[in-house]
């Protein structure tokens, strides 16, 4: 598989696998994101999501996939730091303010500063046309974002904490995503990355969820929230490791941009399962987003 994802490299062949593994990752990323905010409190959603991944990925890190290189130490214990400070920092937004409101603030963000780390870390650089299209998803996820908070009629009490930890959090993933493929393409093996990344990720937030539930006053049935975990364990397995594969195969900015159509998924999943309204302006805003993923990866 390997020298497969290899070959690949550079190819138009892998250009086009790189695309379906960025739209893959953002419909799972927000079917997952929307499983958080869901029906329990998400720090302890985080909580058993992450126990799950990190269980499952434990012995195809230790007995299946080669062995780390010493270089990769370091790598992992950045990732997990910034890793860890996204999960507290969206925990802590999503507790706060609706679904459909944080979610478009967090991805609104991501694709500039992801666009300027990659030509950072991997020296990539886009057209102008492609800037354009950066301007005009962004206008759309943030647009989409100002008229949630203009017609939300709950949780406006706390929205503006939630707004500024979105943001924070929107920081954070563009900075995940841009070190996590510099972490991907320094591996020897991108699926040790991957293993290893989901064993030691799944350490820290199920203890902080396990010490929030004791605390709880009426503690959730743990038999229903596992069950949550583990869905949403398979979920991050489709998605993190599509994104991942997307950027070794192909531009890291350019994946990034595709990815937040996941604001699309997103918004479709607070109309169709999450019961929040979606109206004209939403859907013209929606479509602004896809326009420009499609600028994007067509004016490059």
């Amino acid at each position: 598989m390997n020298a497969w994802l290899n070959s690949l490299e550079g190819t138009e062949s892998g250009h086009l696998l790189a695309m379906a593994l960025a739209l893959l990752a953002a419909f799972a990323h927000a079917v997952l994101g929307a499983l958080q905010k869901g029906r329990h409190d998400p720090w302890l959603t985080r909580g058993a999501i992450d126990i799950s991944y990190g269980l499952m990925a434990t012995p195809i890190a230790l007995f299946v996939v080669p062995f780390p290189g010493a270089h990769m130490w370091p790598i992992f214990g950045t990732v997990f730091v910034i890793h860890l400070v996204y999960k507290v920092m969206q925990a802590m937004a999503y507790s706060r303010g609706a679904y459909t409101v944080v979610y478009p603030v967090v991805r609104g963000i991501v694709p500039f500063f992801s666009v300027i780390g990659a030509y950072l870390l991997f020296g990539e650089t886009f057209t102008g046309w492609q800037w354009l299209g950066v301007a005009v998803l962004m206008a759309g996820i943030l647009g989409l974002a100002v008229y949630n908070l203009i017609y939300l009629e709950t949780e406006r009490d706390t929205l503006k904490m939630a707004i500024g930890l979105a943001v924070i959090t929107g920081l954070m993933v563009a900075l995940y995503t841009d070190y996590d493929a510099y972490g991907i393409r320094s591996a020897a093996d991108p699926f040790t990355f991957l293993a290893w990344f989901f064993m030691l990720d799944g350490i820290v937030m199920p203890i902080i969820a396990a010490l929030r539930w004791r605390n709880m006053t009426h503690r959730p049935d743990p038999g229903p929230l596992m069950v949550r975990g583990f869905i949403g364990a398979c979920l991050a397995f489709v998605s993190f490791p599509s994104l991942m594969l997307a950027m070794r195969l192909d531009k890291v900015g350019e994946t990034a941009v595709l990815r937040e159509t996941s604001i699309v998924f997103a918004a479709l999943i607070g109309w169709l399962v999450l019961k929040e309204t979606v109206g004209p302006g939403r859907i013209a805003l929606m479509t602004l987003i896809a326009l420009g993923a499609v600028i994007v990866e067509f004016g490059g």
